[in-house]
C-alpha cells in the first residue's frame, strides 16, 4: 500500500512498538510547551510601569502603597520587589539578601519543565536509532529464517522491517526537530524574563540604598 493511502494509525503500528514511546514523548512535550508559552504570557508585564510606579511611592514614603502595588500584580518580579520593600529600612546587603532568596523561589517555577523538554528532544531521535535497530534485527531475522528452510528470500519479506527501521526513524525526527526549537524559544523567553527582574530589582536595591 502507497504511504500516502495509508492512515495515520495505519502508519503508527507499522512502525513497531517503539512508536509508542515516541508518541509519549510528542504527548508531553506538547503538554510542558502548552502550559509554559500559558505560563508566561500570564506573568508577563510592563515591568518599566510597574517599577516606575513603586519608586514613586517610596520617594512620598508611601511604603504601604507600594506594598499594595506588588500585591495587586501576581507576577514574580512583583513578588522580589516586594521582598525588597519589606526591608526598606535595612542595610544594603540585606536588601539584596532578601531579593536573592525571594528569587530561589521565582526563579525555579519559571525553568520549571524545561529540562524535561530537553530531554524529550534528545531522546526522542535515539528512539527512532532504537526503532531502525529493531527494524534492520527483523530483517536479519526473516533471512536467517529462510537460509535456514532452504527459500529463498524476497523483497516482499524484509519489507516488514524496513518499514519499521525508517518510520520509527521519521517519527523520532519529527516529535524531536520541532520540540528543540520550541525549547530554545522558551529558554530564550524565560532568560529575558529573568533578566527584567534582575534589572528591576538592581534599581530598586540602588535607590533603597541612597
Amino acid at each position: 500500500m502507497e504511504l500516502y493511502r495509508m492512515s495515520i494509525f495505519q502508519i503508527f503500528i507499522a512502525g513497531g512498538p517503539v512508536m509508542w514511546p515516541i508518541l509519549l514523548c510528542s504527548i508531553f512535550a506538547l503538554a510542558i510547551i502548552i502550559e509554559k508559552i500559558w505560563h508566561l504570557r500570564r506573568v508577563k508585564i510592563d515591568t518599566k510601569q510597574l517599577l516606575d510606579n513603586i519608586l514613586e511611592k517610596m520617594k512620598r514614603h508611601q511604603v504601604k502603597e507600594a506594598l499594595e502595588s506588588c500585591d495587586s500584580t501576581t507576577n514574580p518580579i512583583s513578588r522580589i520587589l516586594k521582598a525588597g520593600i519589606l526591608k526598606y529600612d535595612r542595610s544594603r546587603q540585606q536588601i539584596k539578601e532578601a531579593i536573592e532568596d525571594a528569587a530561589l523561589f521565582e526563579v525555579p517555577r519559571l525553568e520549571k519543565n524545561l529540562t524535561a523538554l530537553a530531554t524529550i528532544a534528545h531522546i526522542s531521535p535515539l528512539l527512532g536509532l532504537l526503532g531502525t535497530v529493531t527494524g534492520m534485527v527483523r530483517c536479519f531475522q526473516t533471512i536467517q529464517m529462510k537460509a535456514t528452510t532452504f527459500h529463498p528470500v524476497a523483497p516482499g519479506d524484509l519489507a516488514g522491517g524496513i518499514w519499521e527501521a525508517l518510520l520509527t526513524t521519521v517519527a523520532g525526527l519529527i516529535v524531536a526537530i520541532p520540540t528543540f526549537v520550541a525549547y530554545n524559544y522558551l529558554v530564550s523567553r524565560t532568560n529575558n524574563f529573568i533578566l527584567e527582574m534582575e534589572k528591576a530589582s538592581t534599581e530598586l536595591v540602588n535607590f533603597l540604598s541612597e
